[in-house]
This record gives C-alpha cells, sequence and structure tokens, in this order.
C-alpha cells in the first residue's frame, strides 16, 4: 500500500499541508479535513507529473502521528508498473510490442486519470514477468 505522510500545520484562518517526500505538494484547506483532501489530490497530481516528466518517485513515508494519505489502488498499480518498467530499464515501446498492442493503450496505463481495467494493467505486469498480489487486512 502507498502511504505518504503529511504534514498540517494551521496557517491563520486556514490549514497548510506539504509532504515531506514530495516536496512540490503544498496545498491549503478550510479545515483541516479540506486540507487533507486537497493533500489527496496533490499527492496524485505529483505522483502523474513524475511519471508524465520521467522522474524517481519516492518510495511511500508514514508517520506515527496519523497525518497520512493512502493513495487510490488504480493509482498504486499504475505507479508501481512505472516503477517496475524504470528497475528494468524498458520503455513504453517495449511494454507495447511485449503486450502487442497499441501505443495510446499502453500511454492510458500510466495516466492516473484514466480509469484503466484491471485485466489491462495485470497484462502489463505479465509482459514485464511480474505478478500482482493483493493483500485486504484490517483497517
Amino acid at each position: 500500500m502507498r502511504v505518504y505522510a503529511i504534514e498540517l500545520t494551521k496557517d491563520d484562518d486556514s490549514w497548510l499541508v506539504t509532504c515531506p517526500a514530495l516536496p512540490e505538494v503544498t496545498s491549503f484547506g478550510d479545515t483541516e479535513e479540506d486540507a487533507r483532501t486537497h493533500a489527496a489530490d496533490a499527492i496524485e497530481e505529483a505522483l502523474a507529473a513524475r511519471i508524465a516528466d520521467g522522474r524517481d518517485i519516492p518510495l511511500p513515508s508514514v508517520t506515527n502521528k496519523g497525518s497520512n494519505v493512502v493513495v487510490p489502488l488504480q493509482t498504486q498499480l499504475k505507479v508501481e508498473l512505472y516503477q517496475a518498467m524504470r528497475e528494468d530499464g524498458k520503455s513504453r515501446a517495449d511494454l507495447q510490442r511485449a503486450m502487442k498492442t497499441h501505443r495510446p493503450q499502453v500511454d492510458r496505463l500510466f495516466d492516473l486519470n484514466h480509469a484503466s481495467k484491471l485485466s489491462q494493467l495485470e497484462a502489463a505486469f505479465r509482459a514485464l514477468g511480474r505478478d500482482v498480489d493483493i493483500a485486504v487486512k484490517a483497517a
């Protein structure tokens, strides 16, 4: 599970939120809850920008203070796919050939705003010689 620690700071009549692992994440909210929601959106946008730019994505960082953001499952899968390709030195063209599909379909697998089918993500991992394992646990 990808969980990123966030820091919430009261700033006059609003809340400032940052993410130490992703320095580009800075957002605000009128309430603490609002700030947490904006943080989740900002973290997802930061991850999308890093994928688009071909940059490293830091490992999740959890705090014991309870100020954490859980990245949506589909985003986690797409980030893991991106990381697996980087580790293997593979390009999107390599993945396209391995999946025997069209380039736009491969590109959508890395678009965090696109709701990819789970079967497509599984096929991409298989094409890279990887398995996906999911664990369910009590909250």
